[in-house]
C-alpha cells in the first residue's frame, strides 16, 4: 500500500515548507507541493495539516540488552521493549554493552538487535564494552566489523573513569585504529563510542589520537560530555580546536541533575553559542542504563531506568526553552548521527530515503505519528504496534 502525508511543514531537517510526501513500501517515493490521490491505487492518506514532519530519530547509544549491575546483580536493568523506542520517535538505534561485558555478551546483543529489527525498527551494534582488551564475537575487532553486518563500530570503551580497564593512550589509539580499518574494509563507519567518566584526564586520549596519529576525529564519538561543566568546556575546546565530534546524554532526570551536570538541551545551546559547528554535535539517550531516583526533596529512593524517550524531550526543550532553531535542534538526532554512522538512507527526508518519519503537533510539538520504514508504530501519541512480549 502507498501512504500519502498531506500538508505537513517539513523539516528534513532543513525547512522545506508545506508539502506532501508519498511513501511506497519502506521508502519515500516523492515530495511535492501537491500530490494527487490516484483512484487507481490503494493509498492511505495521513493528514499532516497543523503538524511538523521530522526525520525519524537516531539514538546512537542504547543498552538494548539492559545495563547497570554496578550495585550487584539485582541492579541489572531489563531489556528494552519496542514501544520504549518508538514512543519517543526513535526509528533507528545503535546498541551497546556497558560496564558488564560478562553477563551481557556480544551474541546476546546481536540477537536482541535482530529481534528489534524484526519488530520494525532499524538496529546496529557496537562490538565490545567498557573493557580492554575488547570483547568481540569473532575474537578480533576488525573481523567483527568486516564479517558481521550489524556491527558499525566499537564501544562503549570507558576512559577517564574508575570503572574502565585503564588502557594507556597508545592502547586506546590502537583500538581506534583497528576500528577505522575495519570500517574502511567493510564500508562502515568504524566509529568508536567512548564512555567519558569524570576523571581529570577528560578528552586527553582523544586529543592524542588526533594530534599524534593520522586518524581523523570522525572515528571517535565521546559521550556523556555534559556530565560536568568542566568536561563540557573541554568538549567545546576539543570540537573547535581539533574538529572533534561530541555527544550529549539526554536520559538524566532534569529535575535532579547532579551538582555539576548540564542538561543536554542547555549544553546544545551553549555549544552553538560558543561556536561549535552544528554538524559536530549529537544527542544519545543512554537508554536502559540505570539511573538513581530521588524524591522532591532530593532524597535517594532507588534505581530507575534511563529512557530512550528522553532523546526527543531534550530536542523539544532545546526548541521551546533554550530558543534553539528547529533545524539546529533536530540535527543532533537525525542528520548528524546518520553521517557519523554512515547510514545513507537515514536521518533526512528526501526521495529514496527510508520512510522513517515523525509527525508532531505544531503548537506543543508533542509526537502524534511515527513511521518506521513506512510502517505505523505510533498514532495519535499511542502505540499502534507493540513488541512480541508487550
Amino acid at each position: 500500500m502507498l501512504k500519502l502525508i498531506q500538508g505537513a511543514a517539513i523539516y528534513a531537517p532543513e525547512f522545506l515548507g508545506v508539502q506532501d510526501v508519498l511513501i511506497a513500501d519502506s521508502r519515500i517515493l516523492k515530495i511535492a507541493e501537491k500530490i494527487p490521490v490516484a483512484d487507481a491505487y490503494d493509498v492511505e492518506v495521513i493528514d499532516g495539516r497543523g503538524k511538523l514532519l521530522f526525520p525519524g530519530f537516531i539514538d546512537s547509544h542504547v543498552h538494548i540488552l539492559g545495563g547497570g549491575g554496578e550495585g550487584s546483580y539485582h541492579t541489572r536493568t531489563p531489556e528494552i521493549m519496542l514501544t520504549d523506542i518508538t514512543l519517543g520517535g526513535v526509528t533507528t538505534v545503535a546498541g551497546c554493552l556497558g560496564t558488564d561485558g560478562t553477563t551481557r555478551n556480544m551474541a546476546s546483543l546481536l540477537a536482541k538487535a535482530r529481534g528489534l529489527e524484526e519488530e520494525g525498527v532499524s538496529t546496529y551494534i557496537y562490538t565490545g564494552s567498557y573493557q580492554v582488551p575488547v570483547r568481540t564475537l569473532t575474537g578480533n575487532l576488525v573481523d567483527d566489523l568486516i564479517l558481521i553486518d550489524k556491527v558499525v563500530g566499537c564501544g562503549e570503551i570507558a576512559i577517564s573513569d574508575h570503572r574502565s580497564s585503564q588502557p594507556t593512550r597508545e592502547e586506546f589509539a590502537h583500538i581506534v585504529g583497528d576500528t577505522r580499518v575495519g570500517g574502511i574494509l567493510s564500508g562502515k563507519a568504524g566509529l568508536v563510542n567512548i564512555h567519558m567518566g569524570d576523571g581529570l584526564r577528560m578528552l586527553s586520549y582523544l586529543r592524542y589520537v588526533v594530534e599524534e596519529t593520522e586518524i581523523p576525529p570522525s572515528n571517535m564519538l565521546p559521550t556523556h560530555i555534559n556530565r560536568s561543566t568542566r568536561l563540557l568546556a573541554d568538549g567545546i575546546d576539543y570540537a573547535k580546536a581539533l574538529g572533534g565530534y561530541v555527544d550529549l546524554t539526554t536520559s538524566s532526570d532534569p529535575d535532579f541533575l547532579e551538582e555539576d551536570e548540564v542538561k543536554a538541551s542547555t549544553g546544545l545551546r551553549l555549544m552553538l553559542e560558543q561556536g561549535v559547528p552544528e554538524h559536530q554535535i549529537t544527542f544519545s539517550s543512554d537508554g536502559q542504563g540505570s539511573m538513581p531516583i530521588f524524591d522532591k526533596d532530593g532524597t535517594f529512593l532507588g534505581l530507575g531506568v534511563g529512557k530512550v524517550t528522553s532523546l526527543y524531550r531534550e530536542v523539544r526543550d532545546a526548541i521551546r526553552i533554550e530558543g534553539v532553531a528547529i533545524t539546529q535542534a533536530l540535527k543532533p538526532v537525525t542528520a548528524n548521527p546518520a553521517d557519523l554512522l554512515k547510514l545513507s538512507s537515514k536521518g533526512r527526508i528526501a526521495a529514496g530515503k527510508d520512510a522513517d518519519l515523525v509527525l508532531v503537533d505544531e503548537n506543543d510539538l508533542n509526537i502524534h505519528t511515527v513511521l518506521a520504514k513506512g510502517q505505523c508504530m505510533v498514532q495519535e501519541g499511542a502505540p499502534c504496534k507493540k513488541g512480541t512480549f508487550e
